[in-house]
C-alpha cells in the first residue's frame, strides 16, 4: 500500500500491483541467481537459459520448450515456425491488448478477427467455426485474465479443419483443465514472463512450449537469426529473440511457488465474489479449480470511468485491461473492422481491481467496500 500527499493530508493506496512485496521474501535467493550469472560470466543462452527450458517444459508436461526474448516475439516465432506469411488468414481476437495482432502482421498475414462470448471474454467457437476459410492457416486463442478459453470445442474445431491451434498464454501460468495445463492442447504454447505476470521475470523474457520436436527444433532456429550454425542461416524468417541467462535464472527461483500464487489469486477472488455487492458492477464468472489463474480481477460497469474515479478517490488503484479493440486502432486503420459488438462493449466497460498474492485481508475488503459504496448517475 503506497502512500501519497493530497492538500496536506496523506491518504494510503491500494496498489494495482506491487512487486517490491512480491519479490521481498525472495530476495536472497534472487540476489543469489543474479550473484551465480555474475560470477559464470556466461549472459545469452547458456546453463540457466537451458535449465529453465527443461523445468518449464516439465511444469508444462510439454516435451520442450524453447527461451525467447518476450511473450510477443514468442507468438510471432510461432507463426513463423508454421510457415504463416502474407498469403494467410490468422484467426483471433481483438480485446486481448493487441500482441497477437502485432505478431500476426510482423509475418505479413491477415487477423480475421471473431466476436467474444459473453462468459469468459475468449474466443466464442460457435463464431470461430464460421471464421476459418481456405485462407485460415492458424488460430491464435488468449486465456484472458488467467481464465481457460472454451479449449475443447475450439481445439477439435481446429483439429477437424486442418488448422493449427496458437494458445496465447500470456497470462495463465499454471492454469489447467482436466490435469492437462494451458499451451498442451494447441500446437505451440507461447508465455510471456513480463514482471507482472503470474510467473514473472525482472525484465521482459518469454517462451514457447511444444509436444512436436520439428517445431521446437524450428523454433529455435529461428529464435537467433535462423542458424542451424553460428553464422550459418539455414532457415529463413529468423530474428533476434532470446531469453537471457539473468531472466531465465529469476524465473527458475520463482517458478516452484507458481501454484501456492496461484491458489491465493483464486482465494482472493473468491474474497471479493462474496464481498462485492453493486448490481452496477457486473463480477467476474467464478471458473473451477484451475481453469481460472486469475491473472487480473476484471469486473464491468457501464459507467467505467465514473466507478474508477470513485476508486481512486478512495484510494484504490485500478487499470483497464484493455480499452481500444485491436480492429479499432488507429494505427492498424487498413483493414476494415469487422462488426464486433461484444467485443466492443466489453473494452468499453472492463475494469481491473488489485488482485496478487501478498494483497491483505484488509486491502481486500477496503476494495470491496469501495465498490459497494459506489453509486452510477444512471442506474445499470
Amino acid at each position: 500500500m503506497a502512500a501519497c500527499a493530497s492538500g496536506g493530508r496523506v491518504h494510503r493506496v491500494i496498489a494495482l500491483n506491487d512487486l517490491a512485496r512480491h519479490h521481498a521474501p525472495l530476495r536472497a535467493e534472487l540476489d543469489g541467481a543474479i550473484a551465480r550469472v555474475n560470477d559464470r560470466g556466461h549472459y545469452i543462452l547458456g546453463p540457466e537459459v537451458e535449465a529453465f527450458e527443461r523445468e518449464f517444459a516439465a511444469y508444462c508436461d510439454a516435451a520442450q520448450c524453447v527461451a525467447v526474448g518476450n511473450g510477443t516475439d514468442a507468438l510471432e516465432l510461432a507463426l513463423r515456425a508454421l510457415g504463416v506469411g502474407e498469403a494467410d488468414d490468422v484467426v483471433t481476437v481483438a480485446n486481448a491488448g493487441g500482441y497477437t495482432t502485432t505478431a500476426i502482421r510482423a509475418t505479413a498475414a491477415t487477423p480475421i478477427y471473431v466476436d467474444v462470448d459473453a462468459d469468459l471474454l475468449g474466443m466464442d467457437p460457435a463464431l470461430l467455426e464460421h471464421a476459418i476459410t481456405p485462407r485460415t492457416r492458424a488460430v491464435v486463442v488468449t486465456h484472458l485474465y488467467g481464465r481457460l478459453a472454451h479449449l475443447d470445442a475450439i481445439a477439435r474445431l481446429a483439429k477437424d479443419r486442418g488448422v493449427a491451434l496458437i494458445e496465447d498464454c500470456a497470462q495463465a501460468h499454471g492454469a489447467s483443465l482436466d490435469g492437462r495445463k494451458a499451451g498442451t492442447f494447441g500446437t505451440i504454447g507461447c508465455y510471456s514472463f513480463y514482471p507482472t505476470k503470474n510467473l514473472g521475470a525482472l525484465g521482459d523474457a518469454g517462451a514457447l512450449v511444444t509436444r512436436d520436436p520439428v517445431l521446437a527444433a524450428r523454433t529455435t532456429e529461428l529464435r537467433t537469426y535462423g542458424w542451424r550454425g553460428k553464422y550459418r542461416v539455414g532457415t529463413p524468417g529468423g530474428m533476434n529473440s532470446r531469453m537471457d541467462e539473468l531472466q531465465a535464472a529469476v524465473l527458475r527461483v520463482k517458478l516452484p511457488h507458481v501454484d501456492a500464487w496461484n491458489a491465493r489469486r483464486r482465494d482472493i477472488a473468491v474474497r471479493y465474489a462474496a464481498a462485492i455487492d453493486n448490481p452496477s458492477i457486473e463480477l467476474p464468472p467464478t471458473l473451477p479449480g484451475g481453469d481460472d489463474v486469475v491473472h487480473l480481477y476484471v469486473v464491468r460497469a457501464r459507467e467505467r470511468e465514473a466507478l474508477r474515479a470513485h476508486l481512486r478517490a478512495a484510494g484504490v488503484a485500478t487499470d483497464v485491461h484493455y480499452p481500444v479493440p485491436d480492429h479499432c486502432q488507429p494505427g492498424w486503420a487498413d483493414v476494415k473492422p469487422p462488426r464486433l459488438p461484444r467485443t466492443e462493449r466489453a473494452c468499453d466497460e472492463v475494469l481491473t481491481l488489485p488482485c496478487y498474492p501478498e494483497l491483505k485481508e484488509a486491502e481486500i475488503a477496503a476494495v470491496a467496500a469501495a465498490c459497494n459504496a459506489w453509486r452510477p448517475a444512471t442506474r445499470s
